[in-house]
């Protein structure tokens, strides 16, 4: 058995996904199994095969480099963006055809193995995602050999087992949270039973259905509190002393000041979106539902005159305090982009403000435990959002 391990672009590319993505989430602690089948395609080195078996080099050949792939995998989802998972394939059965002087040679090769990697996934929406690959995977390689005339060989056969790198990218579409499909493009680095290697590409459609991944919470709808305007008290009567009574001609004290009213405080409104009904989960960019959620918000307030407009990014308690109070400063200062942008209000007017896992809704003792599970995501929704306290005049 040889072993020989080496990453190519394919596996730099899964890489970069794996690095691309958030550290940690909350969408985790999921099983899954899965099955594809897909095209094969091999890249064989036919005149060193046939020189390491017959010692003479052919005049022409014939090959059959493609065959029908399959594999059966399962695996489980570490957090949102990095599973472990392990699969068995089958590479299929390639041919090879070699005329050499004197006679000739056949020779059949057929692939199975086992592999062990990552994957890591990058959401691009709320149901496609970017997919990469990487791991090890340890094949066996099984030759046939037939010869003719002239041409002889020591070995009817050969077996051979390689431990390799493995690596692929694609995109994986979730129809429901059960049932997913994936479209891969991978390699595979094989044996070729005399001496040297091969590399198998494969293109690969497959279906996954997960165990026990829960959907994401419906969005909440907007509560907006009433605007509380405070009464301005009635002015203070105007004092004017009599003329005194003397026969010179009266002098009129000049009237009292008027007392000026207080100035009536500006309305205030509050308004809270669920973090699922803006963000796609453990993301900062806002998606297009809520995209139309905040225009229904600009629509609400259009004709305001704003004194300040504060957005607030909470989180949920699960996953490090360091990493949430980045999160919930990201979704704040998209929230507030997308108000000035395409709401076209004021940038001075608007502060973001990341509160993170600090001003919780929930109480303590509503939700118990601390490992991130469906239950306890589901129980913990309510603290994911994001507050928007406007205060202004029409």
């Amino acid at each position: 058995m040889t072993s020989h391990f080496k990453l190519r672009p394919l596996a730099l590319a899964a890489l970069f996904l794996f690095t691309a993505t958030p550290s940690m989430a909350q969408d985790a602690g999921w099983w899954y199994v899965g099955a594809g089948v897909g095209t094969a395609r091999a890249k064989l080195d036919e005149q060193g095969i046939t020189q390491g078996l017959l010692g003479v080099p052919a005049t022409s050949f014939t090959s059959d480099r493609r065959a029908t792939a399959g594999r059966f995998f399962g695996g489980y989802q570490l957090h949102r963006n990095v599973a472990v998972e392990a699969g068995y394939f089958d590479l299929g059965r390639y041919s090879l055809g070699a005329t050499v002087p004197g006679g000739t040679l056949a020779a059949d090769m057929r692939v199975k193995g086992f592999d062990l990697g990552l994957v890591g996934t990058l959401p691009l929406t709320d149901r496609l995602s970017a997919l990469a690959r990487v791991g090890v995977q340890t094949a066996r390689t099984e030759n046939n050999f037939r010869t003719t005339g002239l041409a002889t060989t020591a070995n009817s056969g050969t077996k051979d087992r390689d431990t390799n790198g493995m690596a692929g990218v694609g995109l994986q579409y979730a129809f429901t949270p059960s049932l997913l499909m994936r479209g891969e493009v991978g390699r595979y680095r094989v044996a070729d039973g005399v001496g040297q290697h091969a590399n198998v590409n494969v293109v690969s459609v497959s279906l996954v259905i997960p165990f026990g991944r829960s959907a994401a919470p419906a969005p909440r709808a907007m509560v907006m509190s009433p605007a509380v305007v405070a009464q301005a008290p009635a002015p203070a009567p105007v004092y004017t002393p009599a003329p005194a009574p003397a026969p010179a001609p009266a002098v009129m004290a000049p009237p009292a000041p008027v007392a000026a009213a207080p100035a009536a405080e500006p309305p205030r409104q509050r308004v809270s979106f669920s973090a699922e009904s803006l963000f796609t989960f453990d993301q900062a960019v806002v998606k297009p539902e809520g995209m139309a959620a905040l225009d229904g918000f600009t629509k609400q307030v259009e004709g305001t005159r704003f004194e300040q407009i504060i957005v607030e990014g909470h989180t949920d308690r699960l996953g490090s305090t360091t990493y949430n109070q980045d999160l919930s400063q990201q979704r704040a200062e998209s929230v507030k982009s997308y108000l000035v942008t395409t709401g076209k209000m004021d940038p001075s007017k608007i502060s973001a403000v990341a509160r993170g896992e600090s001003m919780p809704v929930t109480k303590t003792g509503d939700c118990v435990g601390n490992t991130a599970n469906a239950k306890l995501i589901a129980c913990l929704q309510p603290d994911r959002r994001v507050d928007v306290d406007v205060t202004g005049t029409r």
